[in-house]
């Protein structure tokens, strides 16, 4: 049975409650094209998208999401608007002029961006820093409660703030924290159009840090809406596979009103994969108990059949995902009769892999792009996985902008992040080794890397 929430109204639809979980997705457009972003909105609107976002990196684009909305409303497309705001909480108070919702990450509304750096704080010093965010949010809400526009509280651990990291350590309490400094503030100022996230490129992080908020909200009384998704899943197999691993285990435990699969791929393929998730529901809460109860010698044994490959694979990683990631079992045994184009074993090992049990093949750590992204990331992510696909075991992380790239490459071994027009910068695990690479020797220096980095060739 699904968890009850409080309804939030975005615009014309209604999240949470009774009403059915609403899916979405966010343009790779820039938001100052507003023709560019109406015709990708529409794109994803006709997919089947209930609410479509678009980045706003500054205030020139949180103004232009009028003139986006009222192109899209001229031709009859009245689906709600979502901000996506980042580092400047300003764009945020005009964004919430123009949206029906604005997202606002509390990692980097306030505080300033993530640098891994330790930070020593008394509690009065720790107090104060929670006051400028008081001091900061609360005309934001007014500016809300005014347009009647909605608030996204989205936390993502790739951009948790130094302060967080230092007081609680990278860890589910620390992101719930996070979450909750601001969401007490919206309750305390009586505003309740409040949906929540929590996201995060690693599944077991995502599913254990959701739970988490779940069970704090409900010891402070509070009910609000959940989005759900994986961040940086990746694209084909892979990115169906984690997003329906991560967000089906909470799917079929009841949590969930709204979701998103990030694939790095164009936006309006992401909406059938979100509805499939959401129809799949019935059957694998059903075989989720049947795949727990077929345990045994730390094996799950799964007998599922599927019309298509695609469903084949959503439907095994959301039937098993929740028992991996609790290590119910570490292994697993897949049955079928549907037509794959590989032995079973391949989807077996890409399951285990995306609850990072077993890891058989490189790793991709990919961001499905936005207005933010400043060079072609689906070409870029084919060369740069046609180039390491023999490390096996080893994570990349290809990321379009830094708004997410270091933190989330946390978790990666190297990474490639898009530093500026036509420019790259690369890491090592959080550390920036080269900055400002012309993107045409990028990869090439990006494998060099790799390849430099002892112990790397062993392991291919």
């Amino acid at each position: 049975m699904r968890r009850k929430t409080q309804e939030v109204h975005v615009g014309n639809i209604v999240i949470g409650g009774d009403n059915p979980i609403r899916v979405q997705s966010m343009t790779t457009t820039n938001t100052n094209d507003t023709e560019a972003c109406v015709a990708q909105a529409i794109r994803i609107i006709e997919a089947g998208g209930e609410l479509v976002r678009l980045t706003t990196q500054g205030t020139r684009e949180a103004e232009n999401m009028k003139n986006i909305g009222a192109a899209l409303k001229a031709k009859g497309y009245m689906t709600p608007l979502v901000a996506d705001v980042h580092f400047n909480a300003r764009v945020a108070d005009v964004a919430a002029q123009y949206c029906e919702k604005v997202r606002i990450n509390p990692g980097n509304y306030v505080d300033p961006a993530r640098t891994f750096k330790h930070l020593e704080y008394t509690d009065e010093e720790y107090q104060a820093e929670l006051q400028r965010i008081d001091d900061r949010l609360v005309p934001f809400i007014n500016i809300c409660k005014e347009h009647h526009t909605a608030v996204r509280i989205g936390v993502n651990h790739g951009s948790l703030s130094d302060r967080i990291m230092s007081r609680y350590g990278d860890t589910p309490a620390g992101i719930v924290e996070s979450c909750l400094e601001f969401l007490r503030i919206f309750r305390r100022e009586q505003f309740n159009d409040v949906v929540i996230s929590i996201k995060a490129s690693n599944t077991v992080v995502m599913v254990q840090s959701v739970r988490l908020l779940v069970q704090e909200m409900d010891k402070e009384d509070m009910h609000y809406p959940l989005h759900l998704g994986v961040t940086e899943a990746g694209e084909g197999e892979d990115g169906r596979i984690k997003s329906a691993l991560g967000i089906g285990a909470l799917l079929t435990e009841g949590i969930g009103d709204t979701i998103r699969v990030s694939l790095s791929e164009e936006p309006e393929c992401e909406i059938p994969v979100a509805r499939k998730l959401v129809e799949l529901i019935p059957e694998c809460t059903r075989l989720r108990a049947e795949a727990e109860a077929s345990i045994k010698d730390d094996t799950i044994t799964l007998n599922v059949d599927a019309p298509d490959e695609e469903t084949l694979q959503l439907k095994a990683a959301m039937s098993v995902g929740a028992l991996l990631i609790d290590r119910k079992a570490t292994k697993l045994k897949i049955n079928s009769s549907t037509s794959y184009p590989s032995p079973l074993t391949s989807l077996e090992d890409a399951i285990l892999q995306a609850a990072r049990i077993k890891f058989t093949k490189t790793e991709y750590i990919s961001c499905p792009g936005c207005g933010r992204t400043l060079y072609d990331l689906q070409k870029t992510i084919a060369r740069i996985k046609e180039a390491t696909k023999g490390f096996a075991g080893l994570k990349i992380g290809i990321m379009g902008c830094i708004v997410n790239g270091p933190g989330e490459m946390a978790d990666a071994d190297f990474g490639y992040v898009g530093a500026g027009v036509g420019k790259i910068s690369l890491y090592k695990g959080k550390e920036c080794v080269e900055k400002n690479i012309p993107e045409e020797e990028a990869v090439e220096k990006l494998l060099e890397l790799i390849q430099g980095v002892q112990g790397v060739q062993d392991i291919t």
